[in-house]
This record gives structure tokens, C-alpha cells and sequence, in this order.
């Protein structure tokens, strides 16, 4: 409605969007809005290859499950920090009845040590995505899965990053600026992510820049690559 303050669903459990079924899936409007655009890159790099990819902050699970129905090869290991969201992730994994897609686990991606170990998680990985994450969490979060790629990555093994970025300081879109602003209102640690502090933080964990590739809705995923 005209004159009306967006309103933005930052956490899937919390923000008034009841689980889509009895099972407790979560539906979130923006997969469906999104996934296409994210799957053909992610599934550009790695359909034809054989590995173990790690989700962080897998949210509903909805991608999880739909990359990993393209990717018969690869096992999909979803993860998060929020209780909601492995019910979420679970409950599609056992819906979809996909033998790639491993259980969820909870995992805080500003851990210094990841302990994957101990949830039975191999240690080096083909790729790992992290979408719609960096900028609904503390800065911390972001340096922690810099740190987590440049550990478990695998030579060659990718990083892609999608979501919502500043440009050298600069929106990209009037829309994302009302965003930040309402992310920052919520929590000062929380708002869309500068290309130029991200940049910093790759070289400053030996990842290299690739790419970054503009997907619907003023969002956009960077591609970071392990040597």
C-alpha cells in the first residue's frame, strides 16, 4: 500500500510466516523468487562433479533440497544456527526423500573452530554457499565463514555469497538502502555488507575474488575461490 513502511521477514520462525505444512516446512516468497537465478550458478560449477558441498544457513531448506535434486553426485550438507530452521531443513530433506541431502546441523559460522568432526561432517569440501546470512547476523559471522572457506575449502573449492551488497559504500538500489536501514534499526550489528569489506576479508583469508553476478530483486552472489 502507498505511504507504507516496508516490512522485511528477517528469521523464517519468528516473523509471522507459519510452516506451509504439517510437517513443519517453512515456505519462504523469496525462494521462489530467487532460486532459479542462484541455481544456475551454483549448479553451473559444480554439475558433473563428484564431492560434498556445505550449506551455511540453510534456512527453510528449500534450496537444499531443490539444488541438490539437480546434483545426484554431490552431497548436500545443510546447516544453521536457528532451531526453527533445522526443523525446517529436516522436514523437507524427509519430504523430498533425497539420499544427497544429509541431516541439518546447528552450526555457528563465527566459530573459530567449526568441530564438523564431531557431527560427522567430512573436512574439506567442493564448495559452500551461504545465502541471505551475512547480513542478519554480527560482522563476526561474516569473518568466521571467510575463515571456515579458507579451512575447508578444497583447492579450487568455491565460496558463493548471496544476498543484498553495498558497492564501495554505495546501494545498489533505493530499495536496498531502506533495507540496511531497516536491519540496522532491528540490531547496529546487522546490515547489507560492503564488496569493499568483503574483499578485504577474502585476500586476508588467501580466497580469491572471482566474480560477483547480479540476480533478481537488487541482490547479487559473489564467487570466491580457494587456491
Amino acid at each position: 500500500m502507498a505511504g507504507q513502511a516496508p516490512r522485511f521477514a528477517i528469521e523464517f520462525g519468528k516473523d509471522g510466516l507459519p510452516p506451509a505444512n504439517p510437517d513443519g516446512r517453512l515456505d519462504a516468497p523469496a525462494f521462489h523468487r530467487n532460486h532459479e537465478a542462484i541455481a544456475q550458478v551454483i549448479v553451473g560449477f559444480l554439475d558433473g562433479r563428484d564431492g560434498d558441498v556445505l550449506e551455511i544457513g540453510s534456512g527453510t531448506g528449500q534450496h537444499a533440497v531443490a539444488m541438490a535434486s539437480q546434483l545426484p553426485s554431490v552431497s548436500w550438507w545443510p546447516s544453521d544456527f536457528n532451531d526453527n530452521h533445522l526443523r525446517s531443513i529436516e522436514a523437507w530433506r524427509r519430504h523430498e526423500k533425497l539420499e544427497n541431502v544429509k541431516s541439518p546441523v546447528r552450526l555457528d559460522a563465527s566459530a573459530a573452530d567449526w568441530r564438523l568432526p564431531e557431527w560427522g561432517l567430512p573436512s574439506r569440501f567442493l564448495a559452500m554457499l551461504c545465502a541471505n546470512v551475512i547480513h542478519i547476523s554480527p560482522w563476526t559471522v561474516a569473518q568466521g565463514l571467510f575463515a571456515g572457506a579458507a579451512r575447508h575449502l578444497s583447492p579450487g573449492g568455491r565460496l558463493f555469497l548471496y544476498g543484498p551488497f553495498k558497492r564501495d559504500g554505495v546501494h545498489t538500489a533505493p530499495s536496498n538502502a531502506a533495507f540496511d536501514a531497516s536491519l540496522r534499526g532491528r540490531d547496529p550489528d546487522w546490515g547489507v555488507r560492503d564488496t569493499a569489506d568483503l574483499r578485504a576479508l577474502a585476500t586476508a583469508n588467501a580466497l580469491r575474488w572471482l566474480s560477483i553476478v547480479e540476480m533478481p530483486a537488487n541482490n547479487a552472489i559473489i564467487t570466491l575461490e580457494r587456491d
